[in-house]
């Protein structure tokens, strides 16, 4: 994480001739929003003095219209390095308070700086890696999105045959020119599915780089004349997209899941957060697939979770050991998709671990020990993850301490509005009903 000032940030805007500076930030279900200004209104924006109508905003202010305002975070200055080399373009991501100046309690940002201090309180900080997927389309001739490629290519494949290889090429070196360390690219599975990888970062770093590295796929995607898309599930013959989670703690600079006594190297600390995840999973899951879509890809056949388990081996488990050395240690969470707001993602995540860690709750064995015993079904018909939007909702409405981190009104809102989009999705008949029963019935 840069570190600037407002005097920093001022200087660069002068020195590197920045004219439009776009003050982000998102609503409760992760989109990004922004307010354009011109550099002559810095100032102003760094002291705090930006507005906007709240009542306009999913998850904001629901019975009365009231102004919130933005406070830019220096730390996340960035120049887009697609923009014109003169009359640059720069943003500043932004936390919202409210008109009395104290933070504004449902902006999502702000639920994962509560959800982080809590922590750092009892001395933890926690990393987070990010291996995002997605799939690159073609657009038709009046630019609108398809499902539609031309490729073949499978995992690991190369040019000819990745057609995508060029422009995710130029996104990570988009990323690159922005300060991300980007660890591995390659193509995915599914024809025209790719993945990047970056580095581990503090969790709200972490959170902030999704959102960005999201936008800077989808610009350079569409100068390149395609369509970049996070959505889980595109295409149902083809494996969906995920945004797998590498979780770690850090404690006295040190890495707390990492135990070299123990056989698969993990800390009792490392077990307990585990355990948390698991027990708090189907919470958690409705805003680590926040969507309709996202249970389509948790299906059994194309390595997706659809149990609350852990395994060192298999691909398809809940929670992955990655082999690490030099007494690195962390988690991988493998069923998150990139539908989320990762601010509320990384709160709840961290929240569920951190009550793992409290309470001393300790997971079920691994599923490869469990597969070696024999006892693998009789356990997995218990842990079953949700199948449906719904059950996460339902889920989530039973468990306290995920609503206490959201918070009291935004839980309520968010409940109302997944519902709402459950019910007007089974009102939908789809292509496969007219496919199945239209000529038959």
């Amino acid at each position: 994480m840069r570190t600037y000032t407002k005097d920093d940030i001022i200087q660069i805007v002068e020195e590197e001739d920045v004219e439009f500076i776009r003050l982000q930030f998102t609503d409760m279900l992760g989109t990004l929003k922004n307010i354009a200004i011109t550099a002559s209104q810095l100032p102003k924006a760094l002291e705090y003095a930006c507005t906007f109508d709240g009542s306009c905003m999913e998850g904001f202010i629901w019975l009365e219209e009231e102004d919130m305002y933005l406070h830019p975070d220096p730390s996340t200055f960035e120049i887009f390095p697609w923009r014109p080399q003169q009359g640059k373009v720069a943003r500043l991501l932004c936390d919202v308070y409210k008109c009395d100046g104290t933070p504004f309690e449902s902006d999502s940002r702000q639920i994962l700086k509560r959800t982080i201090k809590r922590a750092q309180e009892k001395g933890y900080t926690m990393e987070v890696g990010s291996e995002c997927e997605f799939f690159l389309f073609h657009m038709d001739e009046e630019g609108n999105p398809t499902t539609v490629t031309h490729e073949c290519a499978g995992y690991f494949d190369i040019d000819p045959m990745d057609f995508g290889e060029n422009t995710r090429r130029d996104i990570v070196l988009t990323l690159e020119e922005m300060g991300f360390v980007i660890e591995s690219s390659h193509h995915e599975v599914a024809p025209a599915q790719h993945e990047i990888v970056f580095r581990h970062s503090e969790a709200l770093s972490a959170a902030d780089d999704i959102l960005t590295f999201k936008m800077v796929v989808r610009t350079i995607a569409k100068k390149h004349g395609l369509h970049a898309t996070f959505m889980p599930k595109p295409k149902s013959e083809n494996a969906g997209s995920g945004m797998h989670l590498n979780l770690t703690l850090q404690k006295e600079g040190r890495n707390l899941f990492f135990d070299e006594k123990d056989p698969y190297g993990l800390s009792r600390e490392a077990y307990y957060f585990i355990g948390g995840l698991m027990k708090h999973i189907g919470a958690v899951s409705l805003f680590t697939n926040p969507i309709v879509n996202s249970y389509k890809r948790l299906i059994p056949g194309f390595d997706a979770p659809i149990y609350a388990n852990w395994s060192v081996k298999k691909k398809s488990a809940l929670i992955r050991i990655p082999f690490e050395k030099e007494g690195k240690k962390w988690i991988e969470l493998r069923s998150p998709d990139a539908s989320a707001n990762p601010y509320l993602a990384l709160a709840v995540c961290l929240a569920a671990g951190m009550d793992g860690i409290e309470r001393k709750i300790l997971p079920p064995s691994c599923i490869d020990e469990q597969e070696y015993r024999g006892r693998s079904q009789k356990l997995e018909e218990t842990c079953r993850l949700p199948k449906s939007l719904l059950e996460a909702v339902e889920a989530f409405e039973q468990d306290e301490l995920m609503q206490s981190v959201i918070g009291k009104e935004l839980s309520q809102k968010y409940i109302q509005m997944k519902k709402k989009e459950y019910r007007e999705y089974c009102a939908q008949v789809t292509a496969w009903e007219l496919e199945q029963y239209l000529y038959r019935i």
